[in-house]
């Protein structure tokens, strides 16, 4: 029963035959009523007195009235200025309760029969995980999670970029100053190994370039000329060209940087089903460029580079191929999304990528529709903003970065330390504390950076993330270990909170109602979340309905409820609230703990 459609129906109706005038189905809004006046959904006649010509309480009271005669789930209605306010029966409250709410399918969409690869995370093999590819990773993880609950079929991708300049950096800088150390024999973990010659690299390089400016190079030449430079670019031309004592070093440092990844990869919560290598993929574009070529859709310069013009559509002209034959990342992205198509023939193709490539995807897909590629318009860049901290912006090269796996080091220590506090922690062995720390300093990290919308750009506060109080993750999870003990005391008090045993029930409180109203969101949470490419809207909604059931609690009591059949209305009220919690957090990909 679709109570919000059933209503809008019946205005559309109501129009025509009060009004005698047809309004178009997009136009029919209906929002929650202010709690200040009985009632559950309200609908404004203000955007329609010029069809109705009366005055906005007149109109409302017309149209209620009609609404009350010809749907039988409205028990009344009540009018304030041009505000309609209409008050839904208790009896269609429990039946949509029972019937909808309580399915097990209940919030999840059924199959589209169509693929989605969302690629995410994406990192360089020069340097760990930092917080921004935190961001990435929880985006990425969570979006493919809400595509799944709408019905997609959904392949979870990551692209290594494990070739070019930044990666012979790390190489070379090893090479000159490595002394042969390794993971083992350090005892530092694979990807902060090669990051920490990434940093050298910068370091020395720097220093070089200082040394020539006092010899009285000019500074951008000295940039172009350090030694440190030169020799990297020239091991990337050996890579190119497959030297073996190159490629040797390459695959020795990448195969601990895969190993440093997988182990983060594990500790934060994401997964993937399929991985594409830059190297493997950095030339599969040059066919396209042909094929371009031939269609008449690029052209070729004088010096041999081809482009492509895109000044009709407000842009610019776009390098696809350098004059000496060598690709450059548009190149690779055309070959790729090719590799794509052609490997799961995809419905859409999500890119989670920073907003500082809004142009390079916006041109990728301009190029790939110009081509008259099947798979163009299912491109999809879910562009987001950059986090920041109070100390400012981060950079790998310079070493300033907060790092993934020292942030998540912290999150589970400062959730064991005030979990101590609180000093709730009796009854746990130390191996279900650890868990406990875990689900909490993680819930904390992924809530605080997926509740705020992709696009903007926000400010990590570790400290605020993790309090138990206000939009946090802990506060959602706490609500659902409450929940958890509500539950197992009316299993052991052998309270019967079927669905049969509340059948009879005839009236329910406000706050009954609030719960149940809340709860038939959800499914057009999801599915919002998945059109806008949001997890910010699941996190909205878990808190809210985390806030409104703890409002629920406060004010009607269960266990001392006299009425029986209320008794296991409210218990299978609360169970249905931890469900759906539950259900929405994984959407994030946060566990939520039975006890806190």
């Amino acid at each position: 029963m679709d109570i919000e459609a059933i209503i809008r129906k019946c205005i559309l109706d109501g129009f025509n035959e009060l009004f005698n005038t047809t309004i178009p189905e997009e136009k029919i809004f209906l929002q929650p009523t202010n709690p200040e006046f009985p009632g559950s959904y309200t609908f404004v006649v203000f955007p329609f007195l010029k069809s109705t010509k009366k005055s906005p309480e007149v109109s409302a009271d017309l149209l209620g009235a009609y609404l009350k005669a010809h749907v039988p789930v409205i028990k009344d209605y009540n009018v304030v200025k041009g505000f309609l306010n209409l008050e839904i029966a208790d009896a269609a409250w429990l039946t949509i309760f029972a019937e909808e709410v309580l399915a097990d399918t209940f919030g999840e969409a059924a199959p589209k029969g169509e693929i989605v690869m969302v690629e995410y995370s994406s990192p360089n093999t020069n340097k760990p995980l930092h917080l921004g590819h935190l961001r990435n990773n929880f985006l990425g993880y969570s979006i493919s999670a809400i595509l799944k609950a709408n019905g997609y079929k959904v392949i979870k991708a990551n692209l290594i970029n494990d070739r070019g300049i930044h990666i012979c950096k790390s190489m070379l800088a090893y090479e000159k100053f490595g002394k042969g150390e390794t993971p083992q024999s350090t005892g530092i973990k694979g990807d902060h190994l090669v990051g920490k010659y990434y940093v050298l690299f910068d370091k020395v390089y720097k220093e070089e370039v200082a040394a020539l400016v006092l010899e009285g190079v000019e500074e951008e030449l000295a940039k172009k000329e350090a030694p440190v430079l030169l020799q990297a670019q020239e091991m990337l031309l050996k890579w190119e060209e497959g030297d073996a004592t190159v490629l040797a070093l390459w695959n020795k440092l990448n195969s601990w940087v895969y190993e440093g990844f997988e182990e983060t990869y594990k500790q934060i919560g994401v997964d993937f089903d399929k991985y594409y290598y830059e190297s493997q993929t950095y030339l599969l574009g040059k066919d396209i460029v042909e094929e371009g070529l031939a269609e008449g859709v690029f052209y070729k310069k004088e010096n041999g580079s081809v482009w492509i013009d895109l000044s009709e559509e407000g842009l610019d002209e776009k390098l696809l191929l350098r004059a000496d034959g060598t690709s450059v990342y548009m190149t690779q992205d055309l070959g790729t999304a090719d590799l794509k198509y052609n490997d799961f023939k995809l419905n859409k193709s999500v890119y989670v990528v920073g907003n500082e490539q809004d142009y390079h995807f916006r041109v990728l897909q301009l190029i790939l529709k110009k081509l008259g590629k099947p798979y163009a318009e299912g491109l999809y860049h879910l562009s987001y903003g950059m986090v920041d901290l109070p100390s400012g912006k981060m950079k790998s090269r310079e070493g300033t970065v907060v790092d993934a796996d020292d942030l998540v080091r912290e999150m589970l220590e400062t959730a064991e330390t005030q979990t101590r506090e609180l000093g709730k922690i009796e009854g746990f062995t130390e191996e279900q504390l650890m868990h406990l720390y875990k689900i909490l300093g993680m819930g904390a990290l992924k809530f605080f950076l997926l509740k705020v919308d992709p696009k903007k750009r926000m400010l990590f506060n570790p400290q605020e993330s993790i309090e138990f109080q206000g939009n946090t993750g802990p506060f959602v999870q706490y609500t659902h270990a409450r929940i958890a003990s509500i539950i197992g005391r009316a299993d052991s008090l052998g309270i019967d909170y079927s669905k049969e045993n509340f059948a009879q029930l005839k009236s329910l409180e406000a706050a009954e109602r609030n719960i149940i109203s809340l709860l038939m969101e959800y499914p057009k949470k999801v599915k919002e979340a998945g059109t806008q490419y949001s997890p910010a809207i699941i996190a909205q909604y878990v808190f809210d309905l985390a806030k409104e059931y703890n409002r629920f609690y406060a004010e009607l009591s269960i266990f001392s409820e006299e009425d029986k059949g209320k008794v296991g209305f409210r218990v299978a009220l609360s169970a249905a609230v931890a469900k759906t919690i539950k259900r929405g957090m994984l959407l994030l990909g946060i566990e939520v703990p039975e006890r806190m």
